[in-house]
C-alpha cells in the first residue's frame, strides 16, 4: 500500500540543518518528495557541496522517510553554491565567493593552508580558483608543481589561468624570474592585483581562494578596495608571538569590513610516527583560545607532519598527494567548515549582502 506523501513531507519538515538551526523545508533544501509505491523519492539541493553536515542530513532524511512509512528511499542530493554577488554587477562576475587567506606574520604555513584549502574545496565537488597574491614570496607555483594546462593569453584577449589538480591558478610567480627578487612599491602591487582581477578570465568559479602576503600592507588594502571579499581565514601557529600578530590581522579585516570566517592553528602538535608520542613544539591551543576571545570560529588544528612538507616541496599537496592521510582529512574538514561559514553569510539570516568594493575608507 502506497504511503502518504503528505506524511512524508511533514516528517521531512522536522529534519533540522545544524548549520542554520532551521528545517530543510524552511531552508528550501527540499526540491522533491514523491511516492513511488512504497518507495520515497526525495531530491535535496544544498548551498554547497562541502556542506559540513551533509552525511548527517542524508542520514536524518532517510530515517524520517522510513518513519513516514517508506520501505525504500531514493535520495538524490545536489548542491548549488550560494552567493550574494549580483550577476554582472561586480568585478569577477563569474566568481561566487572570494576567500582571503591571511596571516599576521610570515612562516606560519599560510600558503600551505591556502593551497590545501583550495584543493579540498575542489575535492568536495566545487569549482575553485587560487590567486597567489603573495607578491614578494609567491610559493604556490612550487607547491602545485607543473600545470596540467599552462597559463596563456591570445592577442587582445584576457589571460587564462593555469590548471593544477583541477583548480584554476594565477600567480606572480608565473611572470617573474624564479630566482629574481620582486622589488615593487605599493602602486605597482595595486596595478598587478588589478590586472589579475580585471584581465584574467576566471570563468565560473564557486570559490576563489586568495593567498595574501603576510602582514597588513598594500596587497591586503588593495584587494579590499578592488573586490568584494566574502570572508577571510586567518592562519597562526600556537606560540604567543604569532597570536599577537593575528590580533592585528583580524583588526585590519574589521576596519575594511571583511568578515573573519575563522582561525586555523597550523603546526599545532607533532605525533611521532614510530611511537605515537605527541609533542607540542610550539605549545598548543593558542589559536582556539584566541578565536574565542575574538568572537570568531575556530576552524581547526593542523599538526606538523613530513607528508605536508614533502607535498609542498614536490608539487603534490597532501590533499591530492596523500588523500587518505589524516592531514588530508583535516584539510577536508577545514574546507567544509569554511564553506559552511560562507553559506551562513549568504543564506537565511546572513545579513543584507556583501558590501561593494572600493567604498571603504582607510584611515
Amino acid at each position: 500500500m502506497p504511503f502518504d506523501v503528505e506524511k512524508l513531507r511533514a516528517a521531512l519538515a522536522k529534519v533540522q540543518d545544524p548549520l542554520f538551526g532551521k528545517d530543510i523545508v524552511a531552508l528550501g533544501y527540499l526540491k522533491e518528495a514523491l511516492g513511488d509505491g512504497d518507495k520515497a523519492v526525495i531530491k535535496l539541493k544544498l548551498p554547497t557541496p562541502a556542506h559540513p553536515h551533509k552525511d548527517e542530513l542524508e542520514k536524518a532524511v532517510r530515517e524520517a522517510a522510513k518513519a513516514a512509512g517508506a520501505s525504500e528511499v531514493k535520495l538524490d542530493v545536489e548542491a548549488e553554491v550560494t552567493t550574494k554577488l549580483k550577476p554582472g554587477g561586480d568585478k569577477l562576475a563569474g566568481v561566487k565567493n572570494i576567500i582571503a587567506v591571511a596571516a599576521g606574520k610570515g612562516g606560519v604555513g599560510k600558503s600551505t593552508v591556502a593551497t590545501n584549502l583550495a584543493l579540498a574545496l575542489r575535492q568536495h565537488g566545487a569549482t575553485v580558483g587560487l590567486l597567489d597574491a603573495d607578491v614578494y614570496g609567491p610559493s604556490v607555483p612550487t607547491m602545485l608543481g607543473e600545470p596540467d594546462v599552462p597559463p596563456g593569453q591570445k592577442a587582445g584577449e584576457k589571460i587564462t589561468p593555469s590548471v593544477h589538480w583541477g583548480i584554476k591558478v594565477i600567480s606572480v610567480g608565473f611572470f617573474v624570474e624564479r630566482d629574481g627578487a620582486v622589488v615593487w612599491r605599493g602602486p605597482m602591487i595595486h596595478k598587478l592585483l588589478q590586472q589579475f582581477i580585471e584581465d584574467v578570465d576566471w570563468g565560473s568559479v564557486d570559490y576563489l581562494v586568495i593567498d595574501l602576503p603576510p602582514g597588513t600592507g598594500d596587497a591586503q588594502l588593495s584587494l579590499s578596495q578592488l573586490i568584494p571579499i566574502t570572508g577571510s581565514v586567518v592562519v597562526t601557529t600556537p606560540q604567543e608571538i604569532a597570536l599577537i600578530d593575528v590580533v592585528k590581522a583580524v583588526s585590519m579585516f574589521k576596519k575594511v569590513e571583511i568578515p573573519v570566517l575563522g582561525v586555523v592553528e597550523n603546526m599545532s602538535y607533532y605525533t611521532c610516527p614510530a611511537c605515537g608520542h605527541h609533542d607540542e613544539i610550539f605549545a598548543r591551543g593558542g589559536g582556539k583560545k584566541l578565536a574565542a576571545e575574538l568572537g570568531t570560529v575556530f576552524l581547526g588544528e593542523v599538526p606538523i607532519d613530513a607528508k605536508v612538507r614533502h607535498g609542498g616541496d614536490s608539487g603534490r599537496p597532501v590533499v591530492v598527494g596523500a588523500p587518505e592521510s589524516e592531514h588530508a582529512k583535516i584539510f577536508m574538514q577545514l574546507a567544509a567548515k569554511v564553506a559552511g561559514e560562507i553559506a551562513k553569510i549568504n543564506g537565511p539570516g546572513g545579513g543584507t549582502g556583501r558590501r561593494a568594493a572600493g567604498l571603504v575608507q582607510i584611515r
